[in-house]
């Protein structure tokens, strides 16, 4: 009897176990490729449409480099606190920043090449031959959720990035991820929630696909996720269950 009660503990783990494990893979498999409505038999091509160049915003942190002739005076412009690369021109609420010689200057809503283009006239004035780079330093998006490794990283080139990009960024998102992502993007004072499907090409033309300083992507998990913990969890449990019924086994005889 000792021995066929712990036969019978083994018997009901392995069977839980086993049924909880077909349930978590139902799961069709429909659900899990990207962009399955493009053609892949066949070299297939459309025009970018969609893309529109970075803007400047309000607490975007200005990157300024400028070389000239006149190597000391470009040097004022190089906003670079004890050598700091990663320092430069805050933009205030009301879009502007403050410049050595040339004073306070309106840049939200103008791309980086807009702005260079002003600086490079108006430091004229000051410099000869003047060359300026301009790039947004704290260009960041957020990526959370069911994804290898959820983060907040940095966009180096401060310019463009992509959903996919982001994505593969943070590891891609998870084999038991749903693939609808919610973009979450603060602009103008308001937040928005977009919804997107990953498994359509459609993506690529959503005016949502290029990303903005700030953007949160959100991987959603599918419920196959809570399964599968709770299959780790019931076997951890059973497992201890059945040492507990083979020591008391051992006890008894």
């Amino acid at each position: 009897m000792k021995i066929n009660f712990t036969r019978k503990a083994l018997t009901l783990k392995g069977f839980v176990v086993i049924a909880l494990l077909a349930l978590s893979s139902c799961r069709s498999y429909r659900e899990i490729p990207y962009f399955q409505d493009v053609n892949r038999n066949t070299v297939s091509q459309e025009g970018i449409t969609n893309y529109s160049p970075l803007t400047i915003q309000p607490d975007d942190i200005i990157g300024i480099n400028v070389l000239s002739l006149n190597a000391e005076a470009s040097a004022a412009f190089n906003y670079n606190p004890q050598n700091n690369p990663n320092t430069g021109y805050v933009v205030n609420q009301r879009g502007e920043i403050k410049l050595p010689m040339v004073g306070v200057m309106k840049v939200s809503g103008l791309t980086t090449d807009e702005l260079r283009t002003q600086l490079q006239s108006s430091l004229l004035t000051y410099l000869r031959e003047p060359t300026v780079n301009v790039r947004v330093l704290n260009f960041k998006v957020s990526v959370i959720g069911d994804v290898l490794r959820p983060d907040v990283y940095s966009v180096p080139n401060g310019e463009r990035i992509t959903i996919p990009e982001a994505l593969a960024l943070a590891g891609d998102a998870n084999i038991t991820a749903i693939r609808e992502v919610l973009l979450i993007r603060e602009r103008n004072g308001k937040r928005e929630y977009v919804p997107l499907d990953l498994k359509s090409k459609a993506l690529f033309n959503s005016p949502y696909y290029y990303l903005k300083n700030n953007d949160m992507i959100y991987v959603q998990p599918h419920k196959s996720k809570l399964a599968t913990v709770e299959n780790r969890t019931i076997t951890t449990v059973l497992t201890g269950l059945s040492i507990v019924a083979l020591v008391v086994s051992a006890i008894i005889r």
